[in-house]
């Protein structure tokens, strides 16, 4: 009822005050056909500066009162729920029609607002995440955005090891786990952070299932915990687990997920775990893997540790991968991560004091 669901339906709204100038605002106002007349911004940052074409102010009051718009489109992001309110009730109140965006005012969860503007003979409508559509084609959607943290950057102080894989079930949780177990033993404060629901074992510091998050969320939701556990903690060395691939070919819906993870992680060194012959995974394989790891984030996979599971000549398969890759490679699971750590530490011990 109250969804736009085409850009024909914002004409008959125009003109336009837009409120927030960032990537939603500039989508608003590029829309065919919409008549744009001022911007705001709560951004000191932003005021006074052209957007648009227009100069972004500070009041949504003053132009209100001194342009001809018919209508308020807040777009604000995720986080800005009371600001993106406060505004739409001051447009209304003004008898100016508003469009939301579901990121920050989903009408849905706002029905004394809808009640507003209907008091006031105003048209609200929202630009919706339209999973009405989604269910369409398969008969279920979630009934909600279910993108909701917000967009953090945070760059960590501690040295960050991402534990990446070729596929999943390669052995990524038990790389991760063994090392922050190693440190441990050798009194350094390390700190383990899995991204799976299966990350209750001791030496997991903290653990939450990535996959349960919307893919936008997922990397804010890494930066998040870095930064909860450099507050509680203030370890020497993070290890991050990751979760599935970024090249698997056999399943290659959880690709996006790894790559949330990864950039979350912003690592400063990479382990690459891989299981030979994997029962029920098809890989792609290392070579391409440490090109699309390396491709994606400013880091460098420095050895791979693999999961050697039913694997009868193990020893001769590690020098096979040695001499293929020209990389270290480790069997944790039977020989322990204290050979695996010590490369770690070797590389990044140089440029690192918490390390030194």
């Amino acid at each position: 009822m109250f969804t736009i669901s085409s850009v024909e339906e914002l004409w008959e709204l125009n003109p336009f005050i837009v409120v927030g100038c960032g990537g939603g605002g500039e989508k608003f106002a590029s829309f065919e056909g919409v008549e744009t007349v001022g911007f705001v911004d709560d951004d000191p940052k932003k005021q006074g500066k052209k957007f648009c074409g227009l100069k972004i102010h500070s009041s949504l009051e003053y132009l209100l009162k001194t342009t001809d718009a018919k209508s308020v489109a807040i777009m604000l992001p995720i986080g800005a729920e009371a600001s993106a309110l406060r505004y739409a009730v001051q447009a209304i109140e003004h008898g100016k029609n508003v469009v939301t965006s579901f990121r920050s005012l989903p009408l849905s969860e706002n029905p004394s607002l809808v009640k507003l503007a209907q008091e006031r003979n105003v048209v609200i409508k929202e630009i919706s995440p339209r999973l009405d559509n989604v269910k369409k084609i398969f008969g279920v959607a979630p009934s909600k955005c279910t993108e909701v943290l917000p967009k953090i950057t945070y760059k960590h102080k501690s040295p960050v090891v991402y534990v990446g894989g070729t596929s999943q079930e390669c052995g990524k949780r038990t790389t991760t786990r063994l090392l922050g177990k190693e440190a441990k033993k050798r009194g350094i404060n390390a700190a383990v952070i899995s991204t799976d629901e299966m990350g209750i074992e001791r030496d997991i510091d903290f653990n939450f299932r990535a996959g349960s998050l919307s893919a936008m969320d997922v990397a804010s939701a890494v930066m998040g915990a870095i930064k909860y556990i450099e507050e509680k903690k203030d370890p020497d060395i993070i290890f991050v687990e990751s979760q599935a691939s970024l090249t698997e070919r056999g399943n290659p819906h959880p690709r996006g997920l790894s790559a949330s993870i990864l950039i979350g992680s912003s690592p400063d060194v990479t382990v690459l775990c891989h299981r030979p012959n994997h029962p029920f995974r098809k890989p792609r394989g290392i070579k391409d893997e440490i090109r699309a790891i390396e491709a994606l984030e400013p880091t460098k996979v420095i050895a791979i540790s693999l999961n050697l599971r039913n694997i009868v000549k193990k020893e001769d398969l590690i020098q096979k991968y040695k001499e293929r890759y020209n990389l270290p490679v480790f069997d944790v699971k039977n020989d322990g991560a204290s050979e695996l750590l010590d490369i770690i530490l070797e590389y990044i011990g140089g440029s690192n004091e918490k390390i030194n």
